[in-house]
């Protein structure tokens, strides 16, 4: 029995998503000597960034001046820490954002990244303050009758208690009585803990609001395919890049990540339909419910006491994305658009606007061709998209045609710091179409792997592809050279002096980008292509606790998706799972190469039964604690056959936080 029970510890690796491989050769590319290091910006880049200065209205101050509009106070220490001295943030890090400007930024990008970089508590109206640049996200303190309602909850606790605290130091202590979620994604809702405890919510000392769909829309989109979402968000936020001239800049929606402990605690009350009104601590709100656009789950709130609008992420300081870099559901834009022109009837008397990124805007006026140009970029993307793809052109030719009109274009909130229309047509294509474009020799296309061999040796060999890459690189035509080096290093990827290139052309796209995202892309591809795969971000103690206020059933979804069919060939498995302390249970049936779970038995006996408390469960299956300890000692109950959770066990394949990107 000992020695069955010594197996269950495989549990650990069953969902685990802090697992972390080594590094491995297949991870890290071959021990090579290291390559040259990023090169300075070329004369074909400069040109670039002369017409950059050239179109834009680099005189137009307004921006700056609502950014800093209201400014109260900021933190004496600029860097917020984790219990155990690990620095999130650091006000400090984007301070060379405050030159001119440098050569290896995009002009347009280095005005974004300046605004961005500002931070500290900002006072918007009488009733209502804002502190910006603690994190990606803004997080927004109302004044109620007796204590805060605090409007998104930033993307770790250790920033969103640091905001609290500069807010209650500024303008008084006050509890917070209410935290209201205006979307599911985590740089609004992962530091919620930082702010109030689940405790207090469970309690009613504190209410959670959010828009209705917000905990599966939450659990889909960072749990399920977190680890792959996860590695990809590093591209496109940039985190293994410095935060300097020559790395991070901005984020385009804000500064950037910070690295803290997340959260998650479950709303207790949702708003599920446009129009519905609450009164929370005295404040009376209006609510507009917008699924469907920047988020699965959204919601816009409407103070009309005040003429105070809060537009969440549904408006922004830039074109924003229909489908992120780092994947996510397609967004509608169509929806979006119509959402916003719903907004202009709703909210037309608004004299203050705010959002969940960037800063506010004041004056009648001035938010209502806001939002209506802001609607209008986001139509004529829609619209333009799909007149070009019923013409018969595909996703990227209609990238390469599409550009929006002079009167949306010059608008700098029109600008493609987050998201371009190069970018999002191509969604809207998708949104449409899916992936596939018609052409029969698309129906299945090769693997990079085997494509890149095949180009090659179809080309004349390496030497041929890297001579013709490096008199496109010598011409200014980096995008076509790094076409042609990717061939090769997905051929060889031990091919140093391909890599080398490939990555001297990631530095000149990443120089010239004026979307944030393709910036952070390049050159963390650069930086990969002469580094190899650096350390995740995985934060243990952080997953655990943004996993531990989940639904059972959202948990096992994690299982399901690590089932290797290969290991579960011809097998089958019944198990139960009671959690005693929640009263929550779960069964289990793997066949077919599939897991399926309910609430309620199926038909017929287990195979086992485990029986435990929801810590033990979490600690046991996702924390790396010794369960075969923990059920010898009576803590959890085991009945049936230990061989069930055996073999749920070795079935399972936990994720990979480290897969390559431009290596294979």
């Amino acid at each position: 029995m000992k020695e069955k029970l010594a197996g269950l510890g495989l549990l650990l690796v069953a969902a685990c998503a802090t697992e972390t491989p080594s590094l491995s050769p297949s991870l890290t590319g071959p021990a090579l000597a290291p390559l040259s290091g990023p090169e300075a910006p070329s004369a074909f880049t400069q040109a670039e960034h002369g017409k950059v200065l050239a179109a834009r209205n680099f005189a137009d101050t307004q921006d700056f001046d609502f950014a800093q509009r209201g400014f109260v106070a900021t933190r004496k220490d600029p860097k917020i820490t984790a219990a155990n001295g690990q620095v999130v943030w650091d006000l400090s890090a984007f301070d060379f954002l405050k030159a001119a400007s440098s050569a290896t930024v995009n002009p347009s990008l280095w005005r974004q990244g300046q605004l961005m970089s500002r931070h500290g508590l900002y006072q918007v109206s009488e009733t209502i303050w804002q502190v910006r640049g603690f994190d990606l996200a803004n997080i927004t303190f109302v004044k109620g009758a007796t204590g805060w309602i605090i409007i998104d909850a930033l993307g770790s606790n250790e920033t969103a208690k640091a905001a609290l605290e500069l807010a209650n130091e500024q303008l008084g202590a006050r509890p917070v009585v209410a935290v209201i979620y205006t979307h599911s994604h985590t740089d609004h809702f992962a530091g919620t803990a930082g702010l109030v405890s689940l405790e207090d919510v469970r309690a009613g000392k504190v209410q959670v609001i959010a828009p209705k769909g917000f905990l599966d829309a939450a659990v889909g989109e960072n749990v399920i395919a977190g680890p792959a979402m996860q590695r990809r968000a590093m591209y496109q936020f940039g985190t293994p890049l410095p935060k300097s001239e020559g790395g991070l800049v901005n984020a385009g929606i804000g500064p950037g990540l910070s690295t803290g402990t997340t959260s998650l605690i479950p709303p207790t009350r949702e708003i599920g339909a446009t129009g519905e009104k609450l009164t929370v601590d005295g404040v009376n709100m209006v609510f507009q419910f917008t699924p469907g656009t920047e988020a699965p789950a959204e919601m816009n709130i409407w103070f009309p006491d005040w003429k105070i609008v809060d537009m969440a992420e549904n408006a922004n300081a830039t074109q924003h994305n229909i489908l992120t870099p780092r994947g996510a559901v397609v967004r509608d834009a169509k929806v979006w658009a119509e959402g916003l022109t719903d907004a202009l009837r709703m909210f037309g008397e608004a004299d203050v606007l705010l959002t969940s990124h960037g800063w506010p805007r004041w004056g009648n006026g001035e938010i209502r061709e806001y939002l209506g140009k802001h609607r209008d970029a986001y139509a004529f993307l829609h619209d333009q998209t799909v007149r070009l793809m019923n013409k018969g052109l595909n996703g990227d030719e209609i990238a390469a045609t599409l550009k929006l009109p002079p009167e949306l274009e010059n608008e700098w909130y029109d600008r493609p710091y987050y998201g371009s229309l190069s970018f999002n047509s191509r969604a809207v294509y998708q949104f449409y179409m899916g992936w596939y474009d018609a052409n029969p020799v698309n129906l299945a296309p090769m693997p990079p792997v085997e494509t890149g061999k095949r180009y090659v040796a179809a080309m004349g060999g390496a030497s041929k592809v890297k001579a013709e890459a490096r008199t496109a690189y010598d011409a200014g035509d980096y995008a076509w050279a790094a076409e042609l080096l990717n061939h090769v290093v997905m051929a060889d990827g031990m091919d140093a002096e391909a890599k080398d290139l490939l990555a001297r052309c990631y530095d000149q796209l990443g120089w010239q980008a004026e979307p944030s995202t393709w910036r952070n892309i390049y050159l963390t591809g650069a930086k990969e292509l002469r580094e190899g795969v650096g350390a995740p971000r995985a934060n243990p103690a952080s997953q655990m606790a943004a996993l531990a206020n989940l639904p059972l059933g959202s948990l096992i979804d994690l299982l399901a998706v690590r089932l290797d069919p290969a290991k579960a060939a011809g097998g089958s498995v019944k198990l139960a799972f009671v959690l005693t302390d929640s009263d929550e249970r779960t069964y289990i049936t793997i066949a077919n190469g599939v897991l399926v779970h309910e609430e309620i038995a199926a038909p017929g006996p287990v195979d086992a039964t485990l029986t435990l408390s929801r810590a033990d469960f979490l600690g046991g299956i996702f924390g790396g604690q010794p369960m075969p300890a923990k059920i010898q000692s009576g803590a959890v109950k085991l009945e049936g056959n230990p061989q069930a959770l055996l073999k749920l066990a070795q079935w399972m394949e936990p994720p990979n936080p480290l897969f390559p990107i431009v290596t294979r």
